[in-house]
């Protein structure tokens, strides 16, 4: 009995195409995953958490700018009032201090006015006049002004008239005699000087005119 070679080849063949199949190397999850990607893309879900966080650190921030914001304008509200506030309490503080001294020498003109009329008749001596003399310093230390002269115009916000007369020895309306000083702390006039005033003599001006040309028509030449 003789073998068949052919045959024998025939049956070795099969197991070299099997082995030429498994040498074919097949695609791992790990290619699929980067295909998906795509090229140069991260697509896990760190990366994605990462991107969420910085989302709300941003949101965050911008709030807190805008409370910042808010608080600072209040604090410089809070602030201008305070400064307002504090200046009308120094205003009425100022305003309160000067009334009660205004009110307080108000009370002692008359004594003043005393002091004057004694020194005036020359009876300003001895103690008295130490006296009188320290309480017009301390008066004056405290603001209190004397104003009142004879032969200064009339002015009715501060002068008082008591008395009138014509004189031709003025050319307005003038104080010539001071019955009683005024006086002032600062700008504001707690008393004005009682005076008594004279005014042009009247009817004078229109007498010089009058006589002007009377003047001149003696002194022409004679026609004749």
């Amino acid at each position: 009995m003789t073998q068949d070679p052919q045959g024998f080849d025939k049956e070795s063949e099969v197991p070299d195409a099997e082995a030429a199949k498994s040498e074919v190397p097949a695609e791992t999850p790990a290619s699929d995953e980067r295909a998906e990607a795509g090229p140069g893309g991260d697509g896990s879900p760190e990366a994605a958490a990462q991107d969420l966080q910085e989302v709300a650190l941003t949101a965050q921030l911008d709030q807190a700018r805008s409370a910042l914001n808010e608080r600072t304008q209040d604090l410089q509200r809070l602030q201008a009032e305070f400064q307002n506030y504090r200046r009308r309490v120094e205003r009425d503080r100022v305003a309160v201090k000067e009334m009660a001294v205004a009110n307080l020498l108000t009370e002692l003109l008359p004594v003043l006015d005393d002091i004057g009329r004694a020194r005036d008749h020359g009876e300003l001596v001895g103690g008295f006049k130490q006296v009188a003399e320290s309480l017009e310093v301390v008066a004056a230390k405290m603001g209190l002004m004397q104003f009142g002269k004879e032969g200064e115009p009339f002015d009715p916000t501060v002068h008082e008239a008591l008395m009138h007369s014509y004189s031709p020895d003025v050319t307005e309306t003038t104080c010539v005699q001071i019955l009683q000083p005024g006086y002032r702390i600062g700008e504001r006039t707690i008393r004005p000087a009682r005076v008594g005033v004279a005014e042009p003599q009247p009817g004078k001006p229109a007498e010089q005119e009058e006589s002007a040309p009377e003047k001149d028509d003696g002194g022409g030449p004679d026609e004749g």
